[in-house]
């Protein structure tokens, strides 16, 4: 068979980058709906932080055992780059929401679940950072 008969598959995007969606989907989901529960005993700005804490940890065993599996770095050493790299993003994360929780919104006269939906969009913003860093310094092969 030669070369022009070979059918090479291409895809938009790389299997490790998918896995990290659905992990990372899922750890999205568990952040955004911590914020929840824990905005009854505290005031909001603290709550996406701390649901961001409990998402990193979702998203760290997640990202270990499905994403990156041929990292071959110590965990000790992928814990704290995971950490370093979620810094950033939790900053994006809290950034993005405080400002259209109560700039944005209510200047454009979203009032609907407005601290929900700034928080949502928060979590999705830092996907892309997030894998670069993680694949480059959390999980390096």
């Amino acid at each position: 068979m030669t070369r022009t008969h070979v059918l090479v598959k291409q895809t938009f995007v790389s299997k490790d980058f998918l896995m990290f969606l659905l992990t990372g989907g899922f750890a999205a989901a568990v952040n955004w709906g911590s914020r929840i529960v824990y905005n009854f005993w505290m005031p909001y700005s603290p709550a996406i932080v701390v649901a961001y804490l409990t998402g990193m940890i979702t998203a760290f065993v997640l990202a270990k055992l499905f994403v990156f599996t041929k990292s071959t770095q110590s965990t000790a050493r992928s814990v704290f780059f995971f950490t370093l790299v979620n810094l950033v993003a939790v900053l994006q994360t809290w950034g993005v929401s405080v400002v259209l929780a109560y700039y944005a919104f209510p200047l454009a006269g979203l009032n609907w679940h407005a601290r929900d939906i700034a928080h949502l969009i928060g979590v999705i913003v830092p996907v892309f950072t997030s894998f670069i860093g993680h694949k480059k310094w959390s999980f390096k092969q």
